[in-house]
């Protein structure tokens, strides 16, 4: 992480990879530490203090798991199955980060916002 503080980079997205994903709250510690404005895929990472998050949630993402599980233990073949993408985004915004590294939120994209941590 010291390379981006070395890089000065103008803002970070994490990605909903695992390794970053159990490390939410060490990251935006960080990015607020060095004021690095940063976009995760999770809710739960805006709410741990990052600026805002744009992604699906966990339970969209995952509920075709188990409607899946169940096709292919009726017999269907996985091969026959449609690779499906989450159709449902939500916007959060962390109003109290912002405040902290300085920026103001455009009203446009508040009123956008699915929900505005203050």
């Amino acid at each position: 992480m010291q390379g981006l503080v070395q890089l000065q980079a103008g803002a970070l997205w994490i990605d909903g990879d695992p390794f970053f994903n159990t490390r939410g709250e060490q990251i935006a510690e960080f990015a607020l530490r060095h004021a690095v404005p940063t976009i995760y895929q999770f809710r739960r990472f805006a709410a741990a203090g990052g600026l805002m998050s744009y992604g699906g949630t966990i339970a969209e993402q995952f509920r075709p798991v188990g409607v899946y599980t169940g096709r292919i233990l009726k017999g269907e073949k996985v091969a026959d199955l449609p690779v499906q993408q989450s159709t449902k985004v939500e916007l959060i915004i962390n109003l109290k980060t912002a405040k902290a590294l300085g920026l103001t939120v455009p009203l446009a994209l508040l009123t956008r916002a699915d929900e505005v941590i203050e």
